[in-house]
C-alpha cells in the first residue's frame, strides 16, 4: 500500500487513477485496474448511449467489490441521461474532463458521488473546487488526448496546482512508471493518473495494432491536433494525422476539418487498428512503455518502483547527512 490523502478519500491501496480513455475505457480494464489496488475507470460519452452504460457498470460490478469511477468527457454530447444512469446505479465516483464541471456538480454530489474533476489551469481548478470537487487532476502538455492551450508541462502544473487547492491534487501526463510516480509524490501530489500506459496492456480493448505502435513511436514522433481550434491534443503520427495538420495550416474552417477529427476517426484506429485512416490519442511517455503486460503485473511493478525510488532517495540524504 501506499497511503495518501487520495487513497483515503476513495477507498484504494495505492494512489493510481486510470484515465477516461475514450472508447477504451471498458468494464474489464477499470475492474483490473481496481482490483489492482487503484481506480479504474468506465468512459460514458463514447458509448450508444444508456444502455450500454448500465451493462458496462453492471458488467464492471461483476468483475470486482473495489470502488470504480465513470468519466464523462465533456462538449462532444449531452450527458444527461448518462449521468443520470451512472447515479442511479449508485457509481461512488463520477469525473468531468474538457468543460464546466458546474451544471453537473450539485446532482453528483447530492447523490452521494465524489466528484473528480481534470484540469489544466490554475483557474479551473479553483473552480472545480468552488463547486465541490473532491479531487482535482491536472494534465500536463506531456499527456495523450485533449490538453490545456498554454502548454504547461505537468511537474510545473501540478506545482501550481497544489499551492492553489486544498483538495487532493493528482498529477496527470506523461506518466507511465513508478520512479514518476514517486516524483509527483514528493512534489506534493497524492497520487497520479496514467492513460497511454494503459492502453498497453492486455485487457484494453485497444486494436493490437496501436498497442504496438505504443512501444514502436518514440517521445518526439507524437503530434498536436485541433490546436487551430482551441482544444489542442497529443497523438501518434499517421498520414491521417498528416492531413489533419496541413489542413490546420492552411486555416481550414471547423466545418472542413470536422470529418477528419470525428470520433468515428478516432475509433478507427484505436478499436478497428486502421491507424492509416484516423488518429490515436497518445502521450509523450511513449518513450518509456516497452511491453504489454497485465494490469496487475504493472501496477505490481509501480509500487515496487516506486519505493525503490524513495529508498534511493532516502539513501542520498542519510549520505549528505553523514558528510562532514
Amino acid at each position: 500500500m501506499i497511503r495518501t490523502r487520495l487513497t483515503s478519500l476513495l477507498g484504494l491501496k495505492l494512489p493510481i487513477i486510470q484515465g477516461g480513455l475514450a472508447y477504451l475505457a471498458r468494464a474489464e480494464l477499470a475492474a483490473a485496474v481496481s482490483n489492482a489496488g487503484g481506480l479504474g475507470q468506465i468512459t460514458a460519452t463514447t458509448l450508444d448511449g444508456p444502455a450500454e452504460l448500465e451493462r458496462e457498470i453492471s458488467r464492471a460490478r461483476s468483475l470486482t467489490e473495489k470502488p470504480f469511477a465513470v468519466n464523462f468527457a465533456l462538449g462532444h454530447r449531452p450527458i444527461d441521461d448518462l449521468l443520470a444512469t451512472a447515479l442511479h446505479a449508485k457509481v461512488p465516483i463520477i469525473s468531468l474532463t474538457g468543460g464546466n464541471p458546474a451544471p453537473y456538480a450539485d446532482r453528483i454530489i447530492a447523490a452521494g458521488a465524489k466528484l473528480m474533476v481534470l484540469v489544466a489551469g490554475v483557474r479551473a481548478a479553483k473552480k472545480a473546487e468552488s463547486v465541490g470537487a473532491s479531487v482535482v487532476i491536472g494534465v500536463g502538455v506531456e499527456g495523450g488526448g485533449h490538453l490545456g492551450r498554454d502548454d504547461i508541462g505537468t511537474m510545473v502544473l501540478a506545482r501550481r496546482l497544489i499551492d492553489a487547492v486544498g483538495v487532493p491534487v493528482v498529477a496527470s501526463g506523461g506518466i507511465g512508471d513508478g520512479r514518476q510516480l514517486a516524483a509527483a509524490l514528493a512534489l506534493g501530489a497524492e497520487g497520479v493518473e496514467m492513460g497511454t500506459r494503459f492502453v498497453a496492456t492486455q485487457e484494453c480493448v485497444a486494436h493490437a495494432r496501436y498497442k504496438e505502435a505504443l512501444l514502436n513511436h518514440d517521445i518526439h514522433e507524437t503530434r498536436v491536433i485541433e490546436r487551430s481550434l482551441g482544444r489542442p491534443g497529443r497523438v501518434l503520427p499517421s498520414p491521417h494525422v498528416d492531413a489533419i495538420l496541413e489542413r490546420e495550416a492552411a486555416s481550414a474552417s471547423v466545418g472542413e476539418l470536422l470529418p477528419y477529427i470525428s470520433g468515428q476517426r478516432n475509433f478507427d484506429a484505436a478499436v478497428e487498428g486502421r491507424i492509416e485512416d484516423g488518429f490515436a490519442w497518445a502521450g509523450q511517455v511513449i518513450g518509456l512503455i516497452h511491453d504489454i503486460p497485465r494490469v496487475a503485473d504493472l501496477m505490481h511493478r509501480l509500487e515496487q518502483e516506486a519505493k525503490s525510488a524513495y529508498a534511493v532517495l532516502g539513501s542520498a540524504f542519510d549520505a549528505a547527512a553523514d558528510e562532514p
